[in-house]
């Protein structure tokens, strides 16, 4: 369950709900990965290094949303909200400013509570394929909050998706990518839960947090986000349809669709090197020396 090495230097950092873990490469202005549900920093395992080596400081984090390998504190918030207060921290943590913050799936609805609440640090934005508006989760994953309900639900989660077959179906990872996870980053993605119940606890508290209103609330605020905002959006996306990008970007006052063809939700894993281009050009372009 070792990280990806293309991702860089290991490190910990601690915070007052518990310790974040993640990986760094590369040096200059940053940016900053935010993934999803059920995967962790090996999500950008291909982005990372190009991005890293046209001159960006590259941070990874795992956040906990149920593929991090160390556990937040018994007491820890892991509501949406709290989770993009989360993101907030330990951007300030690093004394991180103008990032570039790049975002997936259910990353993508922290990150637009993020900018709607804690923007300061943020210089511009990459949206990748992501839960907006009402779509929070997909129809096809709105039986996960059901299911947490019950306390045992994420250990009979986690022993259901030892079997390849089911991992490989659309209410698990089928409907993400267009090409297959290779085994390895699947069993990166669901170890952590499958071997640790203190892992499960966190992934129960974060699904049991899972509601519209958060997503619907911060699409109010978006219209006050003034900072450049790029949508890297894969309009054969089964979970996320492109309307919704053109929906956000009706709300953004700087916004930007680019579409990025062959790709279901997981863009870094279906289309790393086209990802990693639009990053790099998205962020050169909204450079300071560029403006001026």
């Amino acid at each position: 369950m070792a990280r990806s090495q293309a991702l860089g230097v290991s490190h910990s950092l601690e915070l007052p709900p518990g310790t974040v873990r993640y990986r760094e490469r590369g040096s200059g202005r940053p940016v900053v990965f935010v993934h999803g549900l059920l995967v962790n920093a090996d999500l950008w395992r291909a982005v990372v290094p190009t991005v890293a080596e046209a001159g960006y400081r590259c941070v990874a984090p795992d956040w906990p949303l149920g593929s991090h390998q160390k556990p937040m504190a018994p007491d820890a918030d892991l509501s949406p909200p709290a989770l993009a207060a989360l993101i907030a921290d330990f951007l300030a943590a690093l004394e991180l400013r103008d990032v570039t913050l790049v975002a997936n799936d259910t990353g993508g609805a922290l990150t637009q509570i993020l900018m709607a609440n804690h923007p300061e640090r943020l210089g511009r934005v990459v949206l990748t394929p992501a839960d907006s508006f009402e779509r929070f989760l997909p129809p096809m994953f709105n039986y996960l909050p059901k299911l947490a309900a019950h306390p045992c639900s994420t250990t009979l989660l986690a022993a259901a998706l030892r079997s390849r077959i089911l991992q490989r179906l659309p209410v698990a990872y089928g409907w993400l990518t267009k090409k297959p996870i290779p085994g390895e980053f699947l069993d990166s993605y669901l170890g952590p839960s499958r071997h640790d119940p203190r892992i499960r606890h966190d992934l129960r508290k974060f699904l049991r947090g899972i509601h519209r209103r958060h997503t619907l609330r911060a699409a109010e605020t978006l219209r006050r986000f003034d900072k450049p905002v790029l949508l890297a959006w894969a309009p054969e996306d089964r979970h996320f349809p492109i309307s919704l990008a053109h929906r956000l970007a009706e709300l953004l006052p700087d916004a930007t669709i680019a579409e990025i063809p062959d790709s279901y939700t997981f863009v870094p894993e279906d289309q790393p090197d086209r990802l990693a281009t639009l990053i790099t050009e998205f962020a050169n372009l909204a450079a300071p020396s560029a403006a001026g």
